[in-house]
């Protein structure tokens, strides 16, 4: 069984920093994509940062410039640094992994993380 779980996030005030860590436990599985998503109070989730396997990066143009998405394949792990934290991140932080186990390809999100950024 493979879980996904994150940690990091809390309240901050506008201008602050926060990294959000995202850990795959389980056994008898390889990671490919890594990603963070968020989901705003009252709106749709959406794409913040994936990571590629070869570690190759995108990113959601309101949050380019100020968050930074990285792996460490060792330890299963992704990271979302955060900076310059506006209102407007204020949202609930999900981390997806696309995982391959017995060669079936599927996804696995966290159970989320609450960002609350304050003025």
């Amino acid at each position: 069984q493979v879980q996904v779980a994150e940690s990091g996030g809390g309240s901050v005030q506008a201008g602050g920093s926060l990294r959000l860590s995202c850990a795959a436990s389980g056994s008898a599985f390889s990671i490919n994509a890594m990603g963070w998503y968020r989901q705003p109070p009252g709106k749709q989730r959406e794409l913040v940062a994936t990571i590629t396997s070869g570690g190759s990066t995108d990113y959601a143009d309101s949050v380019k410039g100020r968050f930074t998405i990285s792996r460490d394949n060792g330890k299963r792990t992704v990271d979302l640094e955060m900076n310059r934290l506006k209102l407007e991140d204020t949202a609930v932080y999900y981390c997806k992994m696309e995982i391959d186990r017995h060669y079936v390809l599927a996804d696995y999100w966290g159970q989320g993380t609450q960002v609350t950024v304050s003025s």
